[in-house]
């Protein structure tokens, strides 16, 4: 059984619920997996938590500013995955970007496995990919300041971001309107970073922060998300990789 820790937010985990579903759409109901989603809506603020005010994106996992905020959001993780595990859960994912920021931590925390989504979805790229191609990355500034794709992507690729401008007025926006509920909103906030990307010619975009394939993809059939080359679909992938271990186990 698929353990699915979400909450962060809360339709994002609902989305790769989805996902999973599609990716089985045309089987009987008994072919579909067995997963639990915990909406774990109370864990605390994530950005809030971590180092998002290290002095730079080059940071690899700082060390974060408040040491009780960072443990207090830990143990709620830990709480979360282990009340998944009670229940059976063969192996753990968590769609969020930043809360990867913990899963060093909560590894050793946790004695069953949970899948690294940023590390799936560089593993994708690897397979997709030249060396050395330029990859855009769309994410919260947590995301980005403490570096959980980086840290994969730094040496087979150029991960680039939006200029600081772009980000607050167009992918935190974005964000923000999701969370909201405004999904027609969102898709219109996130255009101009977007462009700004396809601009510099990114031979991909992540879009590292499960709202916003919400937001690109609310209004668009299934069909076209896989048809969409272009993006990088953390929800998706994660979805895909979950199946095959399911399968394999």
């Amino acid at each position: 059984m698929i353990g699915i820790l979400g909450g962060m937010g809360t339709q994002a985990g609902l989305d790769f619920c989805n996902k999973l579903a599609m990716i089985n759409r045309g089987k009987i109901d008994q072919e579909y997996p067995l997963f639990i989603l915990y909406n774990k809506s109370n864990i605390p603020g994530r950005p809030e938590s971590i180092s998002i005010h290290a002095k730079s994106s080059s940071d690899d996992l700082g060390k974060p500013k408040n040491i009780q905020k960072y443990n207090k959001v830990l143990k709620s993780l830990t709480d979360g995955c282990n009340s998944l595990k009670k229940s059976g859960c063969k192996f753990i994912v968590i769609p969020c970007n930043t809360a990867h920021y913990w899963y060093n931590d909560l590894r050793k925390k946790i004695k069953i496995p949970i899948i690294n989504m940023p590390k799936e979805v560089f593993l994708h790229t690897k397979k997709t990919c030249r060396k050395n191609s330029k990859i855009g990355l769309l994410a919260t500034e947590g995301t980005l300041k403490t570096g959980v794709y980086k840290k994969f992507f730094d040496k087979d690729f150029e991960l680039v971001k939006p200029s600081n401008r772009i980000q607050l007025s167009s992918v935190n926006k974005s964000i923000q309107y999701v969370k909201m509920g405004k999904i027609k909103e969102a898709e219109k906030a996130i255009k101009p970073a977007i462009n700004y990307l396809i601009k510099i010619k990114c031979t991909k975009i992540i879009l590292g922060c499960t709202e916003l394939p919400i937001a690109i993809f609310a209004f668009k059939s299934f069909k076209k998300i896989k048809a969409s080359k272009i993006f990088l679909d953390p929800n998706l992938i994660l979805a895909h990789v979950s199946m095959k271990k399911y399968i394999n186990k």
